[in-house]
This record gives structure tokens, sequence and C-alpha cells, in this order.
């Protein structure tokens, strides 16, 4: 192409430059934002602190609502409540050192063997009375309810059995008709209560063997059996009468179990 060409080609343009960016404002208020909900070590140290002291007051309420039954108990029945258990320590311990006697007896007789049957004979008796297999004698309560209106209950007898036996009482009987033992039933049969598939009404005798002072007090308590009985629901009459000696002559008929059988020794 010649030079002196007199329409030079054009010149190619040049590129549009590119827009620069705007530079970027930090937002203080996010930043600041940010900045509050992150935590520091002494934030977080005072909220597990925090969560440990609600801990400790929610065990605190509880414990506490656990004990009302006891702080708005009257001071009559914690006394009742202190003899129950001081009671029951010192059958305990009787049985313990009683125990303990007839284990040195047994090791250090000359006839174990002997000693061993006569130790069992005596065994035998004392379950017999529990059992309710044999007769019983010895000190206790008689205990006479009068039901006018015929509205003592089952439940009202049971209540009565369970004051005695809980202030220390070895054997009880009704009526002189049924004699009472761990497996006793009572069904309301109005007018009156069946005992063991016995009817029995009023007025009910219940005789009781045990420490007569004690079982005329757990009759005798304020809200117990006379009060439960002479009270308005029933509005009968109780009486109470310690005995230096009472016999039980009524026994229990004991009944084949049908499922229950002796374990096995566990030294076999």
């Amino acid at each position: 192409m010649s030079t002196d060409d007199p329409f030079p080609p054009p010149e190619p343009a040049e590129p549009t430059p590119m827009p620069k960016p705007k530079p970027k404002v930090p937002n203080l208020a996010l930043r600041r934002l940010r900045t509050g909900f992150k935590p520091s070590r002494g934030q977080a140290i005072v909220a597990v602190v925090l969560a440990l002291v609600a801990c400790m007051a929610v065990v605190q309420v509880r414990v506490n609502r656990a004990d009302d039954g006891y702080q708005n108990a009257r001071r009559e029945d914690l006394i009742a409540i202190l003899d129950g258990l001081g009671q029951n320590t010192r059958r305990l311990e009787t049985e313990i050192t009683e125990l303990e006697a007839r284990k040195n007896t047994l090791t250090s007789s000359a006839d174990k063997a002997q000693t061993a049957r006569e130790q069992a004979e005596q065994q035998v008796r004392v379950l017999g009375i529990l059992a309710g297999t044999l007769p019983a004698v010895g000190s206790g309560v008689r205990i006479t309810l009068t039901d006018p209106e015929a509205k003592m209950q089952s439940s009202n007898l049971l209540d009565a059995i369970e004051e005695l036996r809980d202030a220390g009482a070895e054997a009880i009987q009704i009526n002189g008709q049924v004699r009472v033992v761990a497996s006793t039933d009572l069904v309301d049969d109005p007018p009156g209560v069946k005992i063991d598939g016995e009817k029995v009404q009023s007025p009910y005798v219940i005789e009781a063997i045990g420490e007569s002072h004690n079982l005329a007090e757990a009759a005798n308590f304020p809200g117990g059996l006379v009060s439960e009985v002479e009270g308005p629901q029933i509005g009968g009459r109780a009486e109470v009468s310690e005995l230096p000696s009472l016999s039980i002559t009524v026994l229990h008929t004991p009944e084949e179990h049908r499922y229950a059988r002796p374990a096995p020794s566990p030294t076999k």
C-alpha cells in the first residue's frame, strides 16, 4: 500500500476503561450488633454460674415441697411417728440380740443337735402365733366399737388393725370369730363387714396382744380409731380397756398355696 494513499486506514479505537469500584464503607451499626451478640469470657462464666444457681433453686423447692408433709404435721403426729420408729428400732435390736444369742448357743453347745431342735421348736411356736395357727396369751387391749347406725365400713376396721399393728400388736382377733393374719381380707357387707368370709356386726370387739399402754395410746391418739368412730361420719362409741392378761383362742386355717413354693436355700 502506498504511503501516498489519500485515505489512510483509521486507527483502532482505545478500549473504554472500566469504572473503578467504589470503596466499601464499613457498616458500623452491624459491626456493633455482632460484637454485642458475641459473649465475652466473663459473660460466659456469669451465664454458667446463673444456670447452676437456677438448678440449685429448683432442687431446693422440690425438697421443700417433699418436706411439707412433715412441716404441716401437728406436734402430736410427729411425736407418734417418732414413737413408732423408736418401737420398731427397739424390736429390731431385740431380734438381733436374740439371733446372736442363738448363734452363740449353737456354736458353744456340746449337744448342738438337741439345742438346734429346741430352738427350731421355739421358732415354730413364734411363727404359729404370727400365722394365727396357735392360740396366744399375754397383756393387751380390748376395744369395743358400737355402730348404732351401721355406718362403719371395712376401711374403718382395716385402719384399726393397721394402727394396732404399728403399735406392736402381735396377735389380733375380732368378735371372737376371726383371727387377723397377714392374708386377712375385709369386704363391706352392710349391715356389717365380712372378714375372711365371716360376717361380723356391731358391736365390733377387737382384742389385741401386745404392750397394753402402747396399744391403748394408738387407739386413743387424736385423729385415730376412737376419734374416727366417735366422729360425725360414724357417730358411734368406742371403749378401750387395757388388760394385764388376754387370751386369743380363734385360729386361722391356712390355705394351700396355688403358686408359691419354698425357694431353695442359697447355700445349696
